[in-house]
């Protein structure tokens, strides 16, 4: 790797550790009526019902849906992004709250994907 690529390489990866440090700081320097204020603005589904959802299928996952970059204002897609983004949702892990109809997260830079949540068992 050529001295100039090594030096942008290392400068990004300080300035994400600079990022990592200073949201662990926020976190615990958030007062909890505040953490209660931002958890309640995030647990509305509105946030991403907003969202063009595309339908789509694959072999491993079936039936989802997927809202692009491009296909939404910029605004609520960033919205949504950011929320996922922030808790850090994936295939494995996905976001929802209570009450939600769709399991959220993220996978491929410019897109959301969603799908129903399944029912939960009678007992």
């Amino acid at each position: 790797m050529n001295a100039e690529v090594e030096f942008f390489v290392k400068l990004r990866d300080t300035g994400q550790a600079l990022v990592d440090i200073a949201k662990q700081r926020i976190e615990l320097l958030t007062p909890p009526e505040v953490k209660e204020e931002t958890k309640t603005t995030n647990d509305n589904e509105a946030v991403f019902t907003e969202l063009n959802f595309e339908r789509e299928e694959g072999p491993k996952l079936g039936a989802f849906e997927a809202a692009y970059k491009a296909d939404n204002p910029e605004d609520k897609w960033t919205q949504a992004y950011n929320i996922l983004k922030t808790s850090k949702a994936t295939i494995n892990e996905r976001y929802h709250n209570e009450g939600y109809q769709h399991s959220y997260w993220l996978f491929e830079g410019n897109k959301i994907y969603r799908q129903p949540l399944k029912a939960k068992p009678q007992k």
